[in-house]
């Protein structure tokens, strides 16, 4: 039997998964951190620090950077996916094979993919194929920041598999003093909270950005919340996993923080900048943008009712004016809560 201690391989050397590295590491476990841009790499090593994605937080020695594909998966146990929703296909295609000593693949990307409307789980068994016997695919989501993990700000995650002993060994490889992680078995569910709470970080900031106080976010929020339930039901998914750490509790950090990329974009778009210009100036990937039309896609195709969510959609790709789609919101039929 493979032994149950091996060493972790984060997949992404961006922010977040240069926060999972350095958790990792802090749990006393040996880090191999892959990027495919050489540069991003030559600066790691140089610096032992990520100075262009989390400045301020050196690298352990135990943290392994490398552009290295085959070395960075050379006796891996547990594979981290931590690149942006529109890359996972890309990263996982080029793991293949994955090694022999691989049994968790633990996804941490929060999105859709864009053209096929796939959540992550979903784009990695299309790569992976249906007849493999490992690994288990393990999605990671909470209320976390990337900045806050970094800095050792007390947070919780759940880590979510069908197979409970999967979710139960990811669950020990990440939980620490500042990291709890809980566990559960909706995978879907999770991967839905995770996705659609950017696009509701997105609304968000555009309440904000309007000058709207907090009884009109916390409104919009709810009722976000409201649709979030009811698309991931839709889709399989237990109604009990969004008022949890993956649906609820993200959405709380994701569309209150001025660190959210999605909410600095809903504030910008309110002020009336350009997209490509707020995109341009973040320097990273906002996985609210892509994720809205994809969602907007995948819910008319469901049927399933998401004006907030539709409403951002049209802001960020069909020229709605903000003030016009909070009109379009307000002046709906008037229907039951529930």
């Amino acid at each position: 039997m493979r032994g149950m201690d091996g060493r972790t391989t984060v997949l992404g050397g961006g922010s977040w998964g240069t926060a999972l590295a350095l958790l990792l590491a802090q749990n006393h476990r040996s880090v191999a951190l892959w990027d495919r841009n050489e540069s991003q790499v030559h600066a790691l090593r140089e610096h032992r620090e990520n100075r262009r994605y989390l400045p301020g937080f050196p690298l352990p020695e135990s943290v392994a950077p490398t552009g290295d594909l085959n070395e960075a998966l050379a006796g891996a146990e547990m594979l981290v996916v931590a690149v942006p929703s529109a890359g996972v296909r890309d990263v996982l295609t080029r793991c293949l094979p994955l090694p022999d000593s691989a049994r968790f693949l633990v996804l941490a990307a929060k999105g859709l993919e864009a053209d096929s409307c796939l959540l992550p789980a979903e784009v990695a068994e299309d790569v992976l194929g249906t007849d493999r016997v490992a690994p288990d695919i393990v999605a990671l989501s909470g209320p976390n920041l990337a900045l806050e993990v970094a800095r050792g700000i007390p947070t919780a995650a759940v880590a979510a598999c069908p197979e409970r002993t999967a979710a139960e060994h990811v669950a020990d490889r990440f939980n620490g003093p500042t990291y709890r992680v809980y566990t559960g078995n909706d995978r879907i569910g999770v991967e839905i909270g995770g996705a659609v709470k950017n696009v509701l970080a997105i609304a968000a900031g555009v309440s904000d950005g309007l000058g709207f106080g907090e009884n009109t976010k916390a409104a919009l929020l709810t009722r976000g919340l409201a649709e979030m339930t009811r698309f991931g039901v839709a889709l399989g998914a237990d109604a009990e996993t969004f008022f949890g750490l993956a649906g609820v509790g993200d959405l709380m950090a994701t569309a209150a923080s001025r660190l959210s990329r999605n909410w600095r974009v809903g504030e910008g778009i309110a002020r009336g900048e350009p997209l490509d210009d707020l995109l341009q100036r973040l320097g990273q990937v906002a996985e609210g943008v892509p994720t809205a039309r994809a969602l907007r896609s995948l819910a008319e195709r469901k049927g399933v009712e998401m004006p907030v969510c539709r409403t951002v959609a049209a802001l960020l790709f069909d020229g709605l004016a903000p003030r016009e789609a909070v009109a379009s919101l307000m002046t709906r039929s008037r229907k039951g809560e529930w």
